[in-house]
């Protein structure tokens, strides 16, 4: 009741604006004699226009607006509504002029033509102007309120970046005492915004002149609020805090920014991921609906961390179902509660089943007839693998076989194989087998109505096992962290950011494509245990010691992304290239892997090496008896393959 009341006050309040600024109209362009005719021309209409003005309002949505948010956005629209509430009025005052000598009462539908004007520009101050008070009420009640809740001196903050990401942070900084948070000022490298005064904060310097400013300034704390800074450039002010010996944090990622989700409650401290940055992922949304919206999509391995993502991102394009497969129960009954929580209205159904399992991957076909399917069940851990070589084989490569045929036989639109940077030139028994799977799907895409692509990324930060959450836990434990080599590196990618990318190459693919993402950079290992290090506010080799424990089994130093022998193309994605390898004949690929039956029980690593050689010709022996070729080598085979072609796919 009380905001039913509430609600018609504010209905009530904005159509006395409109009145009074109707009737100001008349009085303004009358110089305030309003008599005779005029007089009761004004009388007459005023009911008419305020109600037609209102009504418009009321289509585009003015009076639900909350008087409280109101912003530029908001003025916009009251301007749209202004302006096509006027439109009908100067219509029937040139349409009347030609009819008044013949019907008299069409005088009292003409208004003229400064009453419209002064009126246009009267409802559009009066109508934002009484939210833009209501608002300035709110904020200074709320001021008052917080000024009593805040028990300690607020911190000294400086804001690096006087963009549209700092603008927000000042605004809610300045709405919100009670954070206890006092904005000094900002720092920005942009000639332009020097020494200007944005929402009341003065810029007071670039980033070179940061630890002199927070000296001088008595700084507690910085917020980096630069929405689309570089990992570089994160890195450069992270160090510079360092030597001000001042705490760094940072506002959440350009896509929370862009829909008015940043809050002083998101603020976080620096990860490593923002010491890696890269442009964010954009997915082309019309193309990646299409392809997800109103399907029944099933994705293997759904517990894992790939997977698990996969189904967050499919989620919230509206398919029709998810399935979600997965052999690990726990891993299952995790992904399952937290999608049931996130998506109550989507069909979401838990298989619990191997993809080794013809019998269940049917059965699980058969009922749901997936229309996409993402294989993201693998075993992917090197170093697990060589000590396990016949499981590798049983579920990268059988694993995948029995999904895919199960795929072609049921008539699947597409099936999109997640793979790995390791199938490059493989030295690891993982690698070899991915390489084997893609080899396989590959294949049948020559002969299947089903689109089979594979796609490949490198290591994924914050996955189950991956380096970081090692290095993180090595230093909780008091170290010392351990890297296996000093130049060892590796290419990175965010979960998201790896999971978005698969979708987008999933909706690409014509069929028989393995598409490569762009990963950036490759990172020394090294220098992201040292970043890891000083991010938990502790300095390497004297908080915490830094050792060597010597290259794995079926490590490389250097990741590769390409076959030297392929065909790098682009694609209309900036970060997706697709390599088009010759594909072997399907019962050749299936005879060879029929061979490898014969190795899923084996314990010795070379007898398997050797059996997956025949698939994987350019296997190589790992870091620890050949080195790989420098990464600059690398990449200068990987620029020279791109170069040739410049068509879109």
């Amino acid at each position: 009741m009380k905001l039913l009341t509430a609600r018609l006050g504010r209905h009530a309040l904005d159509l006395l604006v409109l009145m009074l600024a109707f009737v100001a109209a008349f009085y303004i362009r009358f110089d305030g004699e309003v008599g005779g005719q005029m007089f009761k021309r004004m009388v007459f209409l005023t009911p008419y226009v305020v109600v037609w003005q209102f009504s418009v309002m009321a289509v585009l949505g003015i009076p639900r607006f909350p008087w409280r948010f109101v912003s530029m956005r908001e003025v916009v629209q009251i301007a749209l509504a202004t302006t096509v509430s006027a439109i009908p009025l100067v219509l029937m005052r040139s349409l009347m002029v030609n009819v008044i000598d013949t019907w008299g009462p069409a005088q009292y539908a003409m208004l003229p033509y400064g009453v419209i004007i002064i009126n246009y520009l009267m409802v559009i101050f009066g109508v934002t102007g009484v939210r833009a008070l209501w608002r300035l009420k709110i904020e200074y009640q709320s001021r008052r309120q917080n000024k009593g809740m805040v028990g300690q001196v607020a911190a000294r903050v400086l804001l690096v970046g006087a963009g549209s990401a700092g603008l927000l942070v000042a605004r809610e900084v300045a709405g919100r005492p009670n954070l206890g948070i006092q904005p000094v000022g900002f720092v920005d490298d942009d000639p332009a915004k020097s020494r200007a005064i944005i929402h009341g904060l003065k810029v007071l310097g670039t980033t070179s002149e940061l630890s002199e400013l927070v000296k001088a300034h008595d700084i507690h704390q910085v917020v980096i609020t630069i929405a689309r800074a570089s990992g570089s450039a994160i890195r450069d002010i992270v160090s510079r805090c360092e030597k001000a010996d001042v705490k760094v944090q940072i506002i959440p990622g350009i896509g929370e920014i862009l829909d008015g989700k940043v809050a002083l409650s998101a603020i976080r401290p620096v990860r490593i991921d923002d010491l890696l940055g890269r442009d964010a992922v954009v997915l082309e949304e019309d193309l990646v609906g299409r392809f997800l919206s109103g399907r029944s999509v099933m994705v293997t391995g759904a517990g894992g961390s790939i997977g698990s993502e996969i189904c967050r991102q499919v989620a919230r394009l509206n398919p029709e179902r998810l399935v979600l497969f997965e052999r690990a129960e726990p891993a299952l009954f995790n992904v399952l509660r937290e999608m049931r929580q996130s998506f109550p209205r989507l069909d979401i159904l838990p298989v619990l089943g191997d993809v080794t399992d013809p019998e269940r991957v049917d059965d699980a076909l058969e009922r749901w007839r997936p229309h996409v399917i993402f294989h993201a069940a693998a075993h992917k851990h090197v170093p697990l693998v060589e000590e396990n070589p016949g499981e590798a084989i049983r579920n990268n490569v059988m694993g995948t076989r029995c999904v895919a045929d199960a795929a072609d036989r049921y008539g699947v639109e597409s099936f999109v194989m997640v793979s790995t940077d390791k199938a490059v030139n493989p030295t690891s028994v993982m690698g070899a087998t991915k390489r084997v799977a893609e080899v396989y799907v590959q294949a049948l895409a020559q002969s299947s109505t089903t689109r089979f692509v594979a796609v490949r990324f490198g290591n994924v930060l914050g996955s189950a096992g991956s380096v970081v959450p090692i290095f993180r836990a090595q230093i909780e434990a008091g170290g010392p962290v351990t890297v296996t080599h000093p130049n060892m590196t590796r290419y990175f990618m965010t979960i998201p950011e790896a999971s978005q990318l698969v979708m987008q190459a999933g909706a690409m693919g014509a069929g028989g494509e393995i598409f490569v993402l762009d990963m950036g950079q490759p990172v020394h290992i090294l220098d992201l245990a040292r970043d890891l290090i000083k991010l938990s506010g502790l300095e390497p080799d004297v908080d915490i010691p830094i050792t060597f424990s010597g290259v794995r089994p079926g490590e490389k130093l250097f990741e590769e992304i390409g076959f030297d022998a392929e065909r790098m193309d682009k694609t209309r994605h900036p970060k997706i290239f697709t390599g088009r390898l010759q594909p072997s004949p399907l019962d050749d690929v299936k005879r060879h892997i029929r061979s490898l039956e014969s190795c899923l029980s084996a314990r010795n690593r070379d007898e398997v090496f050797d059996a997956l050689s025949v698939l994987v010709p350019e296997m190589q022996e790992d870091a620890r008896t050949h080195e790989s070729r420098p990464a600059g080598d690398v990449l200068a085979t990987v620029s020279q393959a791109l170069a040739p072609s410049e068509q879109i796919s």
